[in-house]
């Protein structure tokens, strides 16, 4: 499908298979449209348990599910495998790594990456875990520096390699706080019996005075119980001011001596050449109108994470959670249906179904509408919620084995180095991002 197909039917082209772009997809199965995704890659990624990939709990093909066999069954779905380099809004075309793609509507639904705010060295040196393979690079370079931690015959020549800085208290830093707590707790001196677990530090950092910011307070303070309890040191109203690779500074004069530093403070949208920076908003989000169109272009949407779409409720614009993109994808769908019939739109209306944060085994909290709860059955929940989120079967019955393996032995997981992590030293004439060998 490119700028030269003919078809009796209008083409929707959505970039990224994201939980919004596959809403959109799947919304419009069977309708009077083609429909074309374009993705750099061929599989879908469910983020929210990276965490355990990065952790070595669960393998990345456990989270991961192709695009192609997810819609094996609709007529109306081509995809392309590409990058998209340019989106041509006079031309109502993209320009992709493949070639170029007409549109006559076109959904960004291109997701979100880490922020650093600007600081390059940060950027460099510490690890972001927005996709499959950074959360693999993760998963190298903590084993990988726990086997030289080995090596070392001090105290103090081992702490830089096992202390672990988790920079930013949202979900994903809480989450993957409690799972290295809990690698250090149950598997530490099993897998290196050189090594005593009081030798590895977790610490959680975040200039907001309060963990899970995002969700209520008595999730926030059952989740700073929870994790204080299995030995995490939680630094509150603590601003980083840089990163070099061995050694982080606080502004107020702290310092932590760590080769790991996992930065999970912010987000910014992706958003693609050729949209008008004018309507990029705080976070680099992209302005939309009250149906998720792009501001000023009638057959371009914004959803998800890229998405800003600000009203008197959302001043700053939905949280940018599963939900908003999947609630966003169908509502997207249903739009592109009533312009294509000629009928009136029907303003976006989001619908908070809660939030879940585990913090590990037994513990996670939950704000479900009025209810909030913390513990075990907060924690059935989670596991509930996300085993039937995963996309295909398989995936379901290999994650559902692979918790209870870990449940019952402790000591759940492959933690293999597969593929080495190394970062390059920083060029002062180019910028070289860290690779893989």
């Amino acid at each position: 499908m490119n700028a030269r197909d003919k078809s009796k039917f209008p083409k929707v082209v959505i970039i990224g298979g994201g939980f919004g772009g596959l809403q959109v997809a799947k919304k419009l199965e069977d309708k009077p449209v083609e429909v074309l995704m374009v993705d750099k890659h061929n599989y879908h990624t469910f983020q929210p348990l990276l965490y355990q990939v990065a952790t070595g709990s669960l393998e990345a093909d456990s989270i991961a599910f192709s695009l192609r066999k997810n819609f094996a069954g609709q007529k109306n779905f081509r995809f392309r495998n590409a990058e998209v380099t340019q989106i041509n809004t006079e031309t109502n075309s993209i320009d992709t790594t493949v070639g170029e793609i007409a549109y006559d509507y076109l959904v960004i639904a291109t997701g979100s990456t880490t922020n650093f705010f600007g600081n390059k060295d940060i950027e460099h040196f510490a690890m972001p875990m927005k996709s499959i393979p950074e959360a693999l690079n993760l998963r190298s370079l903590i084993l990988q520096n726990i086997e030289e931690a080995v090596l070392k015959s001090t105290r103090e020549e081992r702490e830089p390699y096992l202390n672990f800085v988790l920079v930013g208290a949202g979900p994903t830093g809480v989450e993957l706080a409690g799972a290295l707590a809990e690698l250090r707790n149950h598997i530490l001196t099993c897998d290196y019996p050189e090594l005593e677990k009081e030798h590895m530090n977790v610490y959680l950092v975040d200039f907001m005075p309060r963990i899970l910011g995002s969700m209520s307070e008595e999730a926030s303070k059952g989740s700073h119980k929870f994790l204080t309890g299995i030995g995490v040191k939680v630094l509150n109203n603590v601003k980083v001011e840089s990163y070099d690779g061995n050694e982080i500074k606080f502004e107020d004069g702290k310092t932590i001596p760590t080769k790991n530093v996992i930065w999970s403070a912010g987000v910014m949208g992706v958003v693609p050449d050729g949209i008008d920076k004018k309507i990029i908003e705080r976070g680099n989000r992209i302005r939309v109108d009250s149906v998720c169109r792009v501001i000023g272009f009638p057959n371009i949407f914004a959803i998800g994470d890229v998405a800003a779409m600000i009203t008197d409720e959302m001043q700053k614009g939905h949280p940018g959670v599963a939900q908003v993109a999947i609630q966003m994808g169908n509502h997207t769908a249903q739009t592109i249906m009533q312009l294509v019939n000629s009928e009136p739109t029907v303003p976006f209306k989001y619908f908070d179904k809660g939030s879940l944060a585990t913090i590990g085994r037994n513990k996670a909290v939950a704000d479900l509408g009025k209810l909030k709860f913390q513990g075990f059955f907060a924690w059935l929940i989670w596991m509930f919620v996300h085993l039937i989120s995963l996309l295909g079967f398989r995936n379901k019955i290999v994650v559902f084995i692979n918790w209870v393996g870990s449940y019952l032995t402790y000591n759940g997981g492959a933690r293999l180095i597969i593929r080495r992590y190394v970062s390059e030293a920083i060029n002062p004439k180019t910028e070289h991002l860290p690779k893989t060998d």
